[in-house]
């Protein structure tokens, strides 16, 4: 999980749980997200990287290098 990157559904930011679904196992499955950096908002639409894996339903987010 870590390195992968999905799309922000629900707006990730401090004291939310977002949401994004990422590319895994031929299809796109939903998680749970938090920032990585805790005072950082990332608003929908925003592409992300992984930066933390928690099975089996959160990941922790920054937002990718494109």
């Amino acid at each position: 999980m870590v390195g992968r990157q999905g799309r922000v559904t629900g707006r990730i930011g401090p004291g939310l749980v977002g949401e994004v679904m990422i590319p895994i196992r031929g299809g796109v499955e939903a998680f749970y997200a938090h920032p990585s950096v805790p005072t950082e908002e990332i608003p929908v639409g925003s592409i992300i990287v992984v930066v933390e894996y928690f099975a089996p339903r959160t990941v922790y987010v920054a937002l990718a290098v494109v």
